[in-house]
């Protein structure tokens, strides 16, 4: 018969359940309470996915959620940086995420997201590359968005550079088929404007795969533009040597305004596109551009660098002379020769610096320097303007044949005010 001792009363077990209940109760209302409250719920979600990425995620209070039917997270005024940063290497004034409850139970395994909205999301490149200079290397894994991406009033800071009132309509992603999207925005570099407005093709997101662009690219630099209709093709690459295009194609039909000028032309690239260290570069690049009026007809190979500065440098041959330029004295003006040319340039990347040019037709060279929104002026004013283009230079000529007195071992220095060492 057990002790009188080990007995509980039915009275005293009874208090015991009520306070469990009681603690229980007071417990889940805690529980409901902190969860009510988006801040919490938003706080331990940006908690946990800044520990996993190496980052301090915050968010602003105004936070909300859904557990109804699809789960959906909405989170405002987010700043992702590297702990002890000083510049965030992404903000958004508001990002949302629904999150199917087969992806939420599968941990991972699934990568399955139904829809991404990003409003005013601001990238900053050099903060980006410092946070990915410290991960350790990883598989990319490419998420299924069945209701896709929309970005609106996006930024993209580089150095020197930036993107700005960036939008992207995504309709729909998948690791193993082909996407489309529409972006809209304007490149800046300088006081150079690239208004853009862009369908994008992709045969699926993966190194190797086949890019496609095509639509209205504007080059702004007041007083001149240089609206075109663009086509881009390549393959996706990512590599030691940064991310880009192989393979790399375009083709443009393009005018050059200034004023009452207004100057069809027709242009074509074709190099291999790399990012890296926040610098563009194409190289070795091959340049065609064809013309029927002021703008020269020439073929040219070379190099291109866009990053805290412009770097470009070309050599190919004008296939003639342009009609519209000055007449060049005999014997050069009857040649039909191609004439052979080099120029390089370094500096901003609106093309104000000085550039150098050398140009050859048969015995004859020319070794000048000039300043391209000068050029550009002179070609406007027509014959309004000055006969001689604003270059500095020599040129070096066995002979010219002028007002029918023939001069030999000619050397000719050109000056302009505009052009200085």
């Amino acid at each position: 018969m057990p002790a009188q001792d080990d007995i509980t009363p039915p009275r005293r077990r009874r208090a015991i359940w009520l306070a469990a209940l009681a603690v229980l109760l007071v417990l889940l209302a805690l529980a409901l309470r902190w969860v009510s409250q988006p801040s919490h719920v938003a706080g331990l979600i940006l908690g946990q996915a800044g520990k996993a990425l190496g980052l301090e995620i915050t968010a602003g209070s105004a936070s909300e959620y859904r557990l109804r039917g699809t789960p959906m997270l909405v989170v405002r005024d987010v700043v992702a940086k590297q702990p002890g940063a000083s510049t965030p290497l992404l903000r958004a004034q508001r990002i949302l995420m629904e999150v199917p409850w087969a992806t939420i139970r599968a941990a991972g395994d699934d990568l399955t997201i139904q829809r991404i909205e990003l409003d005013a999301p601001q990238l900053d490149i050099a903060a980006l590359q410092r946070w990915q200079a410290t991960r350790p290397p990883s598989e990319t894994r490419i998420p299924t968005l069945t209701d896709g991406v929309r970005i609106v009033r996006g930024r993209v800071i580089g150095e020197g550079w930036s993107v700005e009132a960036l939008d992207i309509d995504l309709p729909h992603l998948h690791p193993d088929r082909a996407a489309k999207a529409r972006v809209q925005g304007r490149v800046d570099i300088g006081t150079t404007r690239v208004p853009l407005v862009l369908h994008a093709a992709l045969t699926r997101p993966a190194a190797g795969a086949g890019l496609g662009l095509s639509g209205r690219v504007t080059v702004e630099s007041a007083p001149w533009s240089i609206p075109m209709q663009a086509r881009l093709s390549g393959r996706l690459h990512d590599g030691d040597d940064g991310i880009g295009l192989d393979r790399m194609r375009m083709s443009a039909q393009a005018r050059y305004r200034n004023g009452d000028t207004d100057l069809p032309f027709a242009l074509g690239l074709a190099a291999p596109l790399r990012f890296r260290d926040g610098t563009l570069r194409l190289a070795p690049l091959g340049v065609a551009v064809r013309s029927q009026q002021t703008i020269p007809t020439f073929d040219a190979h070379g190099a291109f660098a866009l990053g805290d500065t412009l770097s470009m440098q070309l050599e190919g041959r004008m296939a003639s002379w342009p009609q519209d330029w000055p007449a060049l004295p005999a014997p050069m003006g009857q040649s039909a020769s191609p004439l052979p040319f080099a120029l390089d340039y370094r500096g901003r990347a609106d093309l104000s610096d000085i550039a150098a040019l050398n140009l050859q037709r048969d015995t004859t060279t020319f070794e000048g320097r000039f300043r391209l929104p000068v050029v550009l002026d002179w070609i406007d004013a027509g014959s309004q303007g000055s006969p001689l283009p604003p270059i500095a230079g020599r040129l070096t000529t066995p002979r010219i044949d002028l007002s029918g007195a023939t001069l030999e071992g000619v050397e000719v220095e050109f000056g302009d005010d505009t052009i200085t060492q």
